[in-house]
């Protein structure tokens, strides 16, 4: 494993602590990086109040990073996503708040991952 996982993550209103654990533990696995250190779940400051995701970032015991929709828009990504764009108005907000976290030189481990009402992918530093 390279660096520490920085996890971006989105949600739909409402969505649960327990779908977006679930869907970043899965993806860690899928990733083969279980046992990895997480330093940080991201997402895009409309969401950074959003009850689930608050409670998944203390249940993982790391802080939720919020990014504006400028900083986001401007990082590119590999799977831009029509229904990120009609929500939030930006093309990514797994993907580029994975990248933003992880800084400079950073690379996408696991693109975004879908489950019923949340998105998560996985960056980490080189």
């Amino acid at each position: 494993m390279r660096g520490a996982l920085h996890i971006g993550v989105g949600g739909c209103r409402g969505v649960s602590r327990d779908e977006v654990v679930s869907l970043v533990e899965r993806t860690i696995e899928e990733a083969g990086a279980g046992g990895a250190a997480i330093a940080a779940l991201a997402t895009i400051d409309v969401k950074a109040d959003e009850p689930g995701l608050r409670a998944a970032a203390r249940r993982l015991g790391v802080p939720l990073t919020a990014y504006g929709p400028g900083a986001l828009a401007a990082q590119p990504v590999p799977h831009p996503s029509d229904a990120a764009r009609a929500a939030v108005g930006v093309a990514s907000v797994a993907e580029a708040a994975a990248l933003l976290s992880a800084g400079p030189g950073a690379v996408l481990l696991v693109g975004k991952r879908k489950s019923a009402r949340a998105t998560c992918a996985i960056a980490c530093t080189v």
